[in-house]
C-alpha cells in the first residue's frame, strides 16, 4: 500500500515539473500549423479567388452591355477601327485557350501548380475582356446590336472559365475515376467551344451579310449551355414570389415576337436583335423559375414549375434554329413551322403562369392585369372618399348671430347632406369594385385573357369613372367647406353637387358595359347610383331654395323719371345685362374646352349636361 502511494506522489512531481508553453510559443505552433495548412490548399485558395475575379468581371461585361444596348458605347479615339483591335483579340483568346489546358492539367498537379494556374488564366481573361470592350466601342454606337453580340460573346467565355476553375477546385487531388473529373472534362469542352464561338463572332461581326447569322447561332448555343445548366444544378441565386416570376415572361412574348419576325423578314439586322433579346430573356426566366420554385410547398408544384421553365427554353431555342434554317432557305413551310413554334413558346410561357398560381395558391391573381387593377384603383377611390367623409364629418357650422338662426341651419343641411353624398359615394365604389369580380367569376372578363386589348380598355374606363367620382367627392367636401366658412357661394357648392351625380353616371355606364343586368352586384350598383341621386338633388334642392330666399328680397331702385336720365339707367341696365350674359357664354365655352381636352382620344363622343342632371 505505501509503494503505490510513492509510486503516486512521483508521478505527480512530475506532472508539475514539465514546462507549461508560453504564450509566444502557442502561438508559434497555431501558426506553423497554419502555414502548413494553407500550404496544402494554395492551389484550392488560388481558385476560389480567381472564380471571384471572374464573377466580377462578368458583372463588368453585364453593364457594359447595357451601355451597348442604350446606345453609349463609344470609342475613345475617333479614328479607331475594330481592325485595330482584332488581331490582339485573336491572340489573347489563343492564349486563354493555353491557360485552359494548363488549369486542367493543375488538377492533378501540385497546390502550387494549380496556384500558378488559375492565376494566370485570370490574367488572360482580365486582358481579353478589356480587348473585346475597346473593339466593341470601336464599332459605333450606331451598331449597339453588334457591339452586344461581341461583348456576350466573351461574357460567354467568362462564364464558362469560372465554371472550369469552380470545376478544377471540385476535382483537385481526386482519382480519375471520380465524377468531379468528369464534370471537369465537360466544362473544358463548354469552354473551347465559347472560345471558339467568340473568334467565330470576331471574324464575322464586321460582316453585316453574316453577322446576324452568326448571332443566332451563338444565342442557340448559350441557351443550350443554360438549359444544361438548369436540368444538372440545383444552385439558386436568389428566391422570387410568383408576381416577379410574372413579370420575367414578358421578355419572352417580346423576344418570341422578334424571333417570328427575323424569320419572315430574312434581315440580318432583325436576326441579330432577336438572338440578343431571346437569350437574356431565356436566362432570366431559368433563374426567374428557379427561384419561385425554391418557394413551392409541395415537390410535385416544384417540379411543374422547374419543367415549364424547361419547356419555354427549348421552345425558343428550336424557335431561333428555324429562324436560321428559314434565313438560309426561305420557303412557306418554314414560315408556318415558325408559327408553330411561336405558339409552342407561348404554350410553355402560359403552363409558367399557372405553376405560378399554383405556387401563390388559389387566390392569386395577376398584379399586372387590367381587371386587377381596375379593382384595386376602385377599392383606392373608396378609401379617398371615406378619407374626404371624414374630413367632413369633423367640420361644423360656422357660428353666427342670434338673428341668423336660419342661416346656421342651412348650414348644417349643407353638412349632414355632403356626408350622405360621401357615404354613398364610397358604397357606390365599392358596389362596383364586387359588380367587377363578379364579371371575372361569370367569365365575361377573365384573368387569362382571350382579348386582352378589350379587357384592358373595359378596366381603364372603370378606373378612369371611380377617379372621377373621387376627385368630384372631394371637390365637394371642399367647397362645403369653404361655404361653412362663410368664402363659397350656393353656385359653386350646387356645380360640385351635380359633377359628383355626373361622374357617378360615368361608373354606373362602365360597369353596365360587360355586366349581366338583373345580377344581385347591378342591383346593388343601381341601388348605391340611385342614393348618390338622391343625396345630391337633396343638397342641390336646399342649396336653390336657399339661394333662391337671399335674392328674393325686394330691393328698392330709385329711378329716375327724367328723359334723359331714364334712357341713361335703362342703358346701363343692358350693359349689366350684356356683360353677363358674355362672361356666361365665355364660361360655357371654356367648359366645352375643358370637355373636350378631356375626353379627346378615349373616343368619347357625347358630354354630359351636368346642368340637367343624371338619371340612373
Amino acid at each position: 500500500m505505501g509503494r503505490t502511494q510513492v509510486i503516486a506522489s512521483t508521478r505527480r512531481r512530475h506532472f508539475r515539473e514539465e514546462p507549461v508553453p508560453t504564450l509566444e510559443e502557442s502561438h508559434r505552433k497555431v501558426s506553423h500549423l497554419l502555414s502548413a495548412l494553407q500550404a496544402g490548399s494554395r492551389g484550392t485558395q488560388a481558385c476560389i479567388n480567381a472564380a471571384s475575379t471572374v464573377s466580377g468581371i462578368i458583372g463588368d461585361l453585364d453593364t457594359t452591355i447595357m451601355f451597348a444596348t442604350a446606345g453609349t458605347l463609344n470609342a475613345e479615339g475617333e479614328e479607331e477601327s475594330f481592325a485595330d483591335h482584332r488581331e490582339n483579340i485573336l491572340k489573347t483568346a489563343k492564349a486563354l485557350v493555353e491557360d485552359t489546358k494548363t488549369l486542367v492539367a493543375g488538377a492533378a498537379s501540385n497546390q502550387e501548380q494549380l496556384a500558378n494556374a488559375a492565376g494566370s488564366a485570370v490574367m488572360t481573361i482580365t486582358e481579353l475582356a478589356d480587348c473585346v470592350k475597346h473593339g466593341a466601342a470601336s464599332l459605333g454606337s450606331e451598331q449597339p446590336d453588334a457591339q452586344v453580340l461581341l461583348i456576350n460573346a466573351v461574357k460567354d467565355v467568362a462564364t464558362a472559365l469560372g465554371e472550369l476553375i469552380s470545376a478544377t477546385k471540385n476535382a483537385s487531388g481526386k482519382s480519375a475515376n471520380d465524377p468531379a473529373m468528369s464534370m471537369l472534362k465537360d466544362s473544358a469542352k463548354v469552354m473551347v467551344t465559347n472560345v471558339t464561338s467568340l473568334l467565330k463572332t470576331v471574324k464575322t461581326v464586321e460582316d453585316e451579310a453574316a453577322r446576324g447569322t452568326r448571332a443566332l447561332e451563338s444565342s442557340i448555343e448559350a441557351i443550350s449551355q443554360e438549359i444544361k445548366s438548369y436540368v444538372s444544378t440545383d444552385h439558386v441565386e436568389k428566391k422570387i414570389s410568383a408576381e416577379e416570376l410574372v413579370r420575367f415572361t414578358k421578355p419572352i412574348t417580346t423576344a418570341t415576337a422578334k424571333a417570328v419576325a427575323a424569320g419572315n423578314s430574312c434581315r440580318q439586322e432583325d436576326a441579330i436583335v432577336a438572338a440578343n433579346t431571346g437569350r437574356k430573356a431565356i436566362s432570366d426566366l431559368l433563374r426567374a423559375c428557379k427561384g419561385a420554385a425554391a418557394g413551392a410547398e409541395t415537390t410535385d408544384i416544384k417540379q411543374r414549375m422547374l419543367e415549364a421553365g424547361r419547356f419555354s427554353a427549348v421552345a425558343y431555342r428550336d424557335l431561333l434554329c428555324q429562324v436560321s434554317s428559314t434565313m438560309q432557305k426561305p420557303t412557306a413551310t418554314s414560315r408556318q413551322e415558325l408559327a408553330m413554334l411561336s405558339k409552342k413558346v407561348a404554350s410553355g410561357v402560359t403552363e409558367i403562369v399557372h405553376a405560378a398560381e399554383a405556387i401563390k395558391g388559389s387566390d392569386w391573381v395577376d398584379p399586372n392585369d387590367p381587371t386587377v387593377i381596375a379593382e384595386r384603383e376602385l377599392l383606392g377611390a373608396a378609401n379617398k372618399i371615406e378619407a374626404a367623409a371624414r374630413k367632413l364629418s369633423q367640420l361644423q357650422a360656422r357660428k353666427m348671430p342670434k338673428q341668423a338662426d336660419e342661416s346656421l341651419n342651412f348650414d348644417e343641411q349643407i353638412l349632414e347632406a355632403a356626408k350622405s353624398i360621401a357615404a354613398a359615394t364610397a358604397a357606390l365604389v365599392k358596389a362596383a369594385s364586387a359588380a367587377q369580380r363578379e364579371l371575372i367569376a361569370q367569365g365575361k372578363i377573365g384573368t387569362v385573357h382571350t382579348d386582352v386589348e378589350e379587357d384592358s380598355q373595359w378596366s381603364e374606363g372603370l378606373i378612369s369613372a371611380a377617379h372621377l367620382v373621387a376627385a368630384a367627392t372631394h371637390s365637394l367636401c371642399d367647397t362645403a367647406n369653404a361655404l361653412v366658412q362663410g368664402n363659397g357661394s350656393e353656385e359653386k357648392l350646387i356645380s360640385a353637387a351635380k359633377q359628383v351625380a355626373s361622374s357617378t353616371a360615368h361608373l354606373l355606364v362602365a360597369c353596365r358595359v360587360k355586366a349581366d343586368a338583373d345580377s344581385s352586384a347591378m342591383r346593388r350598383l343601381q341601388a348605391a347610383g340611385n342614393a348618390v341621386k338622391r343625396a345630391t338633388d337633396a343638397l342641390v334642392r336646399a342649396a336653390q331654395q336657399q339661394n333662391s330666399e337671399w335674392h328674393t328680397d325686394e330691393t328698392d331702385y330709385s329711378v329716375d323719371l327724367r328723359m334723359v336720365g331714364g334712357l341713361a339707367e335703362i342703358i346701363k341696365a343692358k350693359e349689366a345685362i350684356l356683360i353677363k350674359e358674355r362672361e356666361l357664354e365665355t364660361a360655357r365655352r371654356k367648359l366645352e374646352t375643358i370637355r373636350r381636352a378631356k375626353y379627346k382620344g378615349r373616343g368619347e363622343g357625347g358630354d354630359d349636361d351636368e346642368d340637367s342632371g343624371s338619371a340612373f
